[in-house]
Protein backbone atom coordinates (compact mmCIF):
# COMPACT_ATOMS: atom_id res chain seq x y z
CA UNK A 1 0.00 0.00 0.00
CA UNK A 2 1.40 3.35 -1.06
CA UNK A 3 0.50 7.02 -1.28
CA UNK A 4 1.74 9.91 -3.38
CA UNK A 5 3.02 13.13 -1.87
CA UNK A 6 4.68 16.22 -3.31
CA UNK A 7 7.33 17.42 -0.90
CA UNK A 8 11.02 18.07 -0.31
CA UNK A 9 13.48 15.51 0.97
CA UNK A 10 13.90 17.25 4.32
CA UNK A 11 10.16 17.45 4.88
CA UNK A 12 9.72 13.80 3.92
CA UNK A 13 12.37 12.75 6.45
CA UNK A 14 10.52 14.62 9.20
CA UNK A 15 7.15 13.16 8.17
CA UNK A 16 8.71 9.70 8.16
CA UNK A 17 10.01 10.15 11.69
CA UNK A 18 6.54 10.97 13.00
CA UNK A 19 4.92 8.13 11.03
CA UNK A 20 7.56 5.74 12.45
CA UNK A 21 6.59 6.61 16.02
CA UNK A 22 9.12 9.31 16.88
CA UNK A 23 7.83 11.33 19.82
CA UNK A 24 10.74 13.69 20.47
CA UNK A 25 13.01 15.96 18.49
CA UNK A 26 15.89 17.89 19.97
CA UNK A 27 18.12 20.04 17.84
CA UNK A 28 19.35 23.36 16.62
CA UNK A 29 18.76 25.03 13.23
CA UNK A 30 21.58 24.50 10.76
CA UNK A 31 21.56 24.91 7.00
CA UNK A 32 20.66 22.83 4.98
CA UNK A 33 18.86 20.67 7.59
CA UNK A 34 16.72 23.30 9.36
CA UNK A 35 13.47 22.33 7.64
CA UNK A 36 13.49 18.98 9.43
CA UNK A 37 13.27 20.77 12.77
CA UNK A 38 10.60 23.14 11.44
CA UNK A 39 8.34 20.25 10.38
CA UNK A 40 8.93 18.31 13.59
CA UNK A 41 7.92 21.40 15.58
CA UNK A 42 4.70 21.52 13.56
CA UNK A 43 3.82 17.83 13.72
CA UNK A 44 4.91 16.48 17.11
CA UNK A 45 2.65 18.55 19.42
CA UNK A 46 -0.37 17.26 17.52
CA UNK A 47 0.39 13.66 18.51
CA UNK A 48 1.42 14.39 22.09
CA UNK A 49 5.13 14.56 21.31
CA UNK A 50 7.60 17.37 21.82
CA UNK A 51 10.13 19.22 19.69
CA UNK A 52 12.64 21.54 21.32
CA UNK A 53 15.04 24.00 19.74
CA UNK A 54 17.94 23.99 22.16
CA UNK A 55 20.60 26.64 22.66
CA UNK A 56 23.19 24.75 20.62
CA UNK A 57 23.96 21.46 18.88
CA UNK A 58 25.40 19.86 22.01
CA UNK A 59 22.24 20.48 23.99
CA UNK A 60 20.18 19.26 21.04
CA UNK A 61 21.63 15.78 21.12
CA UNK A 62 21.75 15.68 24.92
CA UNK A 63 17.99 16.13 25.23
CA UNK A 64 17.41 13.68 22.37
CA UNK A 65 19.45 11.07 24.24
CA UNK A 66 17.48 11.81 27.39
CA UNK A 67 14.20 11.24 25.58
CA UNK A 68 15.49 7.94 24.19
CA UNK A 69 16.49 6.86 27.70
CA UNK A 70 12.88 7.41 28.76
CA UNK A 71 11.79 4.86 26.15
CA UNK A 72 10.72 7.22 23.36
CA UNK A 73 11.79 7.12 19.75
CA UNK A 74 13.96 10.19 19.41
CA UNK A 75 15.52 12.22 16.58
CA UNK A 76 18.07 14.94 16.05
CA UNK A 77 19.03 16.47 12.71
CA UNK A 78 21.82 18.74 11.55
CA UNK A 79 24.63 19.08 9.01
CA UNK A 80 28.33 18.28 9.17
CA UNK A 81 29.41 21.06 11.57
CA UNK A 82 26.60 20.04 13.91
CA UNK A 83 27.74 16.42 13.89
CA UNK A 84 31.20 17.65 14.88
CA UNK A 85 29.70 19.46 17.86
CA UNK A 86 27.57 16.45 18.82
CA UNK A 87 30.53 14.06 18.59
CA UNK A 88 31.18 13.58 22.31
CA UNK A 89 27.58 12.73 23.08
CA UNK A 90 27.29 10.50 20.02
CA UNK A 91 30.04 8.49 21.69
CA UNK A 92 28.01 8.37 24.88
CA UNK A 93 25.07 6.94 22.92
CA UNK A 94 27.31 4.31 21.32
CA UNK A 95 28.83 3.00 24.55
CA UNK A 96 25.64 3.27 26.62
CA UNK A 97 23.68 1.70 23.70
CA UNK A 98 21.03 4.39 23.37
CA UNK A 99 18.83 4.05 20.26
CA UNK A 100 18.78 7.35 18.41
CA UNK A 101 18.32 8.52 14.82
CA UNK A 102 20.64 11.26 13.56
CA UNK A 103 19.91 12.85 10.18
CA UNK A 104 22.81 14.66 8.51
CA UNK A 105 21.96 16.80 5.48
CA UNK A 106 25.45 17.17 4.05
CA UNK A 107 26.97 20.45 2.88
CA UNK A 108 30.48 21.58 1.97
CA UNK A 109 33.22 21.53 4.60
CA UNK A 110 35.43 21.35 6.56
CA UNK A 111 34.52 23.85 9.30
CA UNK A 112 31.72 26.18 8.18
CA UNK A 113 32.53 25.37 4.57
CA UNK A 114 29.72 25.97 2.08
CA UNK A 115 26.48 26.18 4.10
CA UNK A 116 24.14 26.46 1.10
CA UNK A 117 25.96 24.13 -1.31
CA UNK A 118 25.86 20.39 -1.88
CA UNK A 119 28.56 17.95 -0.84
CA UNK A 120 29.05 14.38 0.34
CA UNK A 121 31.95 15.25 2.59
CA UNK A 122 30.70 13.53 5.75
CA UNK A 123 30.98 9.92 4.60
CA UNK A 124 34.02 9.11 6.71
CA UNK A 125 32.62 11.17 9.58
CA UNK A 126 29.52 8.95 9.57
CA UNK A 127 31.71 5.85 9.82
CA UNK A 128 33.63 7.25 12.79
CA UNK A 129 31.72 10.23 14.24
CA UNK A 130 33.46 9.98 17.59
CA UNK A 131 36.60 8.44 19.08
CA UNK A 132 36.96 4.85 20.23
CA UNK A 133 35.93 1.43 18.94
CA UNK A 134 32.34 0.75 17.83
CA UNK A 135 30.40 0.01 14.65
CA UNK A 136 28.35 2.70 12.94
CA UNK A 137 25.19 2.04 10.95
CA UNK A 138 24.75 4.64 8.21
CA UNK A 139 22.00 4.79 5.60
CA UNK A 140 22.04 7.09 2.58
CA UNK A 141 18.96 8.35 0.71
CA UNK A 142 19.23 8.75 -3.04
CA UNK A 143 15.65 9.64 -3.96
CA UNK A 144 12.86 11.68 -2.42
CA UNK A 145 11.01 8.49 -1.50
CA UNK A 146 14.12 7.18 0.26
CA UNK A 147 14.30 10.29 2.44
CA UNK A 148 11.12 8.82 3.88
CA UNK A 149 11.80 5.07 3.76
CA UNK A 150 15.39 5.26 5.01
CA UNK A 151 14.33 7.38 7.97
CA UNK A 152 11.69 4.80 8.87
CA UNK A 153 14.26 2.03 8.54
CA UNK A 154 16.71 3.95 10.70
CA UNK A 155 14.29 3.99 13.64
CA UNK A 156 13.74 0.25 13.32
CA UNK A 157 17.48 -0.40 13.17
CA UNK A 158 18.16 1.89 16.13
CA UNK A 159 15.72 -0.03 18.32
CA UNK A 160 16.81 -3.42 16.97
CA UNK A 161 20.53 -2.85 17.56
CA UNK A 162 20.31 -0.29 20.40
CA UNK A 163 22.65 2.20 18.78
CA UNK A 164 22.68 5.57 17.04
CA UNK A 165 21.81 5.23 13.35
CA UNK A 166 22.74 7.87 10.79
CA UNK A 167 20.66 8.88 7.79
CA UNK A 168 22.65 10.85 5.22
CA UNK A 169 20.91 13.24 2.88
CA UNK A 170 22.69 15.96 0.97
CA UNK A 171 21.67 19.52 0.15
CA UNK A 172 20.40 18.58 -3.30
CA UNK A 173 18.16 15.73 -2.16
CA UNK A 174 17.12 17.58 1.02
CA UNK A 175 15.88 20.66 -0.84
CA UNK A 176 14.66 18.93 -3.99
CA UNK A 177 10.89 19.10 -4.40
CA UNK A 178 8.83 16.58 -6.33
CA UNK A 179 6.47 13.63 -6.19
CA UNK A 180 7.36 10.69 -4.00
CA UNK A 181 5.55 7.38 -3.75
CA UNK A 182 5.84 6.24 -0.15
CA UNK A 183 4.23 3.62 2.11
CA UNK A 184 1.01 4.45 3.91
CA UNK A 185 1.13 5.26 7.60
CA UNK A 186 -0.68 2.00 8.30
CA UNK A 187 1.98 0.05 6.40
CA UNK A 188 4.78 1.78 8.30
CA UNK A 189 3.21 1.14 11.69
CA UNK A 190 2.51 -2.49 10.79
CA UNK A 191 6.23 -3.05 10.21
CA UNK A 192 7.64 -1.22 13.21
CA UNK A 193 10.31 -3.24 15.03
CA UNK A 194 9.76 -2.45 18.71
CA UNK A 195 12.51 -2.05 21.25
CA UNK A 196 12.93 -4.99 23.61
CA UNK A 197 12.29 -4.47 27.32
CA UNK A 198 13.01 -6.64 30.36
CA UNK A 199 9.84 -7.72 32.16
CA UNK A 200 11.29 -9.88 34.94
CA UNK A 201 11.86 -9.11 38.59
CA UNK A 202 13.43 -5.69 39.14
CA UNK A 203 16.22 -7.12 41.28
CA UNK A 204 17.26 -9.41 38.40
CA UNK A 205 17.59 -6.62 35.84
CA UNK A 206 21.04 -6.34 34.26
CA UNK A 207 20.75 -4.33 31.03
CA UNK A 208 24.25 -5.10 29.74
CA UNK A 209 24.27 -8.80 30.62
CA UNK A 210 23.92 -9.93 26.99
CA UNK A 211 25.11 -12.63 24.64
CA UNK A 212 28.32 -11.62 22.89
CA UNK A 213 26.52 -10.43 19.74
CA UNK A 214 23.34 -8.99 21.21
CA UNK A 215 22.42 -5.40 22.14
CA UNK A 216 21.68 -4.14 25.62
CA UNK A 217 18.11 -4.15 26.93
CA UNK A 218 17.47 -0.67 28.35
CA UNK A 219 14.15 -0.28 30.12
CA UNK A 220 12.74 3.24 30.26
CA UNK A 221 14.04 5.29 33.13
CA UNK A 222 11.69 6.26 35.98
CA UNK A 223 9.84 2.93 35.89
CA UNK A 224 11.67 1.21 38.72
CA UNK A 225 14.28 -0.75 36.79
CA UNK A 226 17.47 0.66 38.27
CA UNK A 227 20.79 0.72 36.46
CA UNK A 228 23.78 2.99 36.10
CA UNK A 229 24.13 5.14 32.99
CA UNK A 230 27.68 6.12 32.08
CA UNK A 231 30.08 6.85 29.26
CA UNK A 232 32.74 4.79 31.01
CA UNK A 233 33.36 1.12 30.28
CA UNK A 234 30.84 -0.65 32.45
CA UNK A 235 29.69 -3.96 33.89
CA UNK A 236 26.36 -5.78 33.53
CA UNK A 237 24.44 -3.17 35.56
CA UNK A 238 26.20 -0.20 33.97
CA UNK A 239 28.62 0.54 36.80
CA UNK A 240 32.08 1.75 35.72
CA UNK A 241 34.75 -0.92 35.58
CA UNK A 242 38.33 -1.39 34.40
CA UNK A 243 38.09 -5.18 34.59
CA UNK A 244 40.08 -6.45 31.61
CA UNK A 245 37.66 -9.17 30.56
CA UNK A 246 34.51 -7.08 30.99
CA UNK A 247 35.95 -4.18 29.00
CA UNK A 248 37.06 -6.55 26.24
CA UNK A 249 33.64 -8.21 26.07
CA UNK A 250 31.83 -4.87 25.95
CA UNK A 251 33.73 -3.42 23.02
CA UNK A 252 33.76 -6.65 21.02
CA UNK A 253 29.99 -6.89 21.55
CA UNK A 254 29.52 -3.39 20.07
CA UNK A 255 31.18 -4.79 16.93
CA UNK A 256 29.54 -8.20 16.82
CA UNK A 257 25.97 -6.99 17.35
CA UNK A 258 26.32 -5.23 13.97
CA UNK A 259 28.82 -7.40 12.07
CA UNK A 260 26.96 -10.64 12.74
CA UNK A 261 23.69 -9.28 11.34
CA UNK A 262 24.70 -7.29 8.26
CA UNK A 263 22.05 -9.14 6.24
CA UNK A 264 19.40 -7.29 8.27
CA UNK A 265 21.07 -3.96 7.58
CA UNK A 266 22.49 -3.98 4.06
CA UNK A 267 20.56 -2.47 1.15
CA UNK A 268 21.68 -1.55 -2.34
CA UNK A 269 20.36 -0.85 -5.82
CA UNK A 270 21.67 -2.28 -9.08
CA UNK A 271 20.60 -0.48 -12.25
CA UNK A 272 21.12 -1.95 -15.73
CA UNK A 273 24.11 -4.02 -14.59
CA UNK A 274 23.17 -7.29 -16.31
CA UNK A 275 24.71 -6.65 -19.74
CA UNK A 276 26.85 -3.62 -18.91
CA UNK A 277 30.45 -3.19 -20.02
CA UNK A 278 31.23 -0.37 -17.59
CA UNK A 279 30.23 -0.08 -13.92
CA UNK A 280 29.59 3.18 -12.07
CA UNK A 281 29.51 3.27 -8.26
CA UNK A 282 27.68 6.25 -6.79
CA UNK A 283 25.29 7.10 -3.94
CA UNK A 284 22.94 9.84 -2.79
CA UNK A 285 21.88 12.55 -5.23
CA UNK A 286 24.82 11.80 -7.53
CA UNK A 287 23.14 8.52 -8.46
CA UNK A 288 20.25 10.46 -10.00
CA UNK A 289 22.67 12.10 -12.42
CA UNK A 290 24.29 8.72 -13.08
CA UNK A 291 20.96 7.16 -14.08
CA UNK A 292 20.26 10.01 -16.48
CA UNK A 293 23.73 9.56 -17.98
CA UNK A 294 23.27 5.78 -18.29
CA UNK A 295 20.00 6.23 -20.17
CA UNK A 296 21.60 8.69 -22.61
CA UNK A 297 24.67 6.50 -23.09
CA UNK A 298 22.43 3.56 -23.92
CA UNK A 299 21.11 5.53 -26.89
CA UNK A 300 24.72 5.85 -28.08
CA UNK A 301 25.23 2.10 -27.81
CA UNK A 302 27.37 2.28 -24.66
CA UNK A 303 26.26 -0.16 -21.97
CA UNK A 304 26.76 1.12 -18.42
CA UNK A 305 25.38 -0.06 -15.09
CA UNK A 306 25.09 1.50 -11.64
CA UNK A 307 25.77 0.02 -8.22
CA UNK A 308 24.37 2.23 -5.48
CA UNK A 309 24.82 1.40 -1.80
CA UNK A 310 21.94 2.60 0.36
CA UNK A 311 23.75 1.26 3.40
CA UNK A 312 27.16 2.91 3.39
CA UNK A 313 28.29 1.55 6.78
CA UNK A 314 28.80 -1.28 7.28
CA UNK A 315 29.77 -1.26 3.62
CA UNK A 316 28.39 -3.96 1.28
CA UNK A 317 31.82 -5.58 1.07
CA UNK A 318 30.83 -8.85 -0.59
CA UNK A 319 28.87 -7.26 -3.42
CA UNK A 320 31.48 -4.56 -4.04
CA UNK A 321 34.13 -7.25 -4.30
CA UNK A 322 32.02 -9.35 -6.68
CA UNK A 323 31.30 -6.44 -8.99
CA UNK A 324 34.81 -5.01 -9.03
CA UNK A 325 36.10 -8.50 -9.85
CA UNK A 326 33.62 -8.73 -12.72
CA UNK A 327 34.10 -5.30 -14.31
CA UNK A 328 37.45 -4.17 -15.70
CA UNK A 329 36.21 -0.61 -16.19
CA UNK A 330 34.80 1.00 -13.04
CA UNK A 331 33.99 4.68 -12.48
CA UNK A 332 33.59 5.96 -8.92
CA UNK A 333 31.89 9.34 -8.65
CA UNK A 334 31.10 11.27 -5.47
CA UNK A 335 30.83 14.81 -4.15
CA UNK A 336 34.09 14.70 -2.20
CA UNK A 337 37.66 13.84 -3.07
CA UNK A 338 37.34 10.08 -2.63
CA UNK A 339 35.94 9.29 0.81
CA UNK A 340 34.05 6.18 -0.29
CA UNK A 341 36.59 5.46 -3.02
CA UNK A 342 39.01 4.51 -0.26
CA UNK A 343 36.58 1.90 1.04
CA UNK A 344 36.01 0.50 -2.46
CA UNK A 345 39.77 0.26 -2.98
CA UNK A 346 40.19 -1.49 0.38
CA UNK A 347 37.51 -4.07 -0.38
CA UNK A 348 38.48 -4.68 -4.01
CA UNK A 349 42.25 -4.53 -3.64
CA UNK A 350 42.36 -2.38 -6.79
CA UNK A 351 43.83 1.07 -7.40
CA UNK A 352 42.96 1.52 -11.06
CA UNK A 353 39.47 3.00 -10.86
CA UNK A 354 38.46 5.96 -13.00
CA UNK A 355 37.14 8.77 -10.78
CA UNK A 356 34.88 11.79 -11.14
CA UNK A 357 35.15 13.70 -7.86
CA UNK A 358 34.04 17.20 -6.95
CA UNK A 359 34.18 19.18 -3.69
CA UNK A 360 33.41 22.74 -4.80
CA UNK A 361 29.76 22.79 -3.79
CA UNK A 362 28.41 22.13 -7.28
CA UNK A 363 26.58 18.95 -8.31
CA UNK A 364 27.94 16.45 -10.81
CA UNK A 365 25.98 16.80 -14.03
CA UNK A 366 24.94 13.93 -16.32
CA UNK A 367 27.02 15.48 -19.15
CA UNK A 368 30.15 15.30 -16.99
CA UNK A 369 29.49 11.62 -16.36
CA UNK A 370 28.85 10.96 -20.05
CA UNK A 371 32.11 12.68 -21.00
CA UNK A 372 34.05 10.67 -18.41
CA UNK A 373 32.53 7.35 -19.51
CA UNK A 374 33.24 8.03 -23.18
CA UNK A 375 36.83 8.77 -22.21
CA UNK A 376 37.11 5.30 -20.69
Amino acid sequence: MTREIISTGNDLAAIAAVDAGCEFFGGYPLTPASEIMHVMCDLLPGIGGAAIQMEDEIAGICCAIGAAMSGKRSLTATSGPGISLKAENIGLAFIAEVPLVIINVMRGGPSTGLPTRVAQGDILQAKAPTHGDYKSITLCAGTLAECYTQTVKAFNLADRFMTPVFVLLDETIGHMSGKAIIPTVQEVKKNIIPRKFFDGAKEDYKPYDCEDDQPAVLNPMFEGYRYHYTGLHHDEKGHPTEDEQKCDKLIKRLFKKVDNYVDEIEQNEEYMIEDADILIIAYGSVALAVKEAINRLKNDGIKVGLFRPLTLWPSPEKRIKQLTDKFDKVLVTELNLGQYLGEIERVSGRRDFTTLLKANGRPIAPLEIIKTVKGM
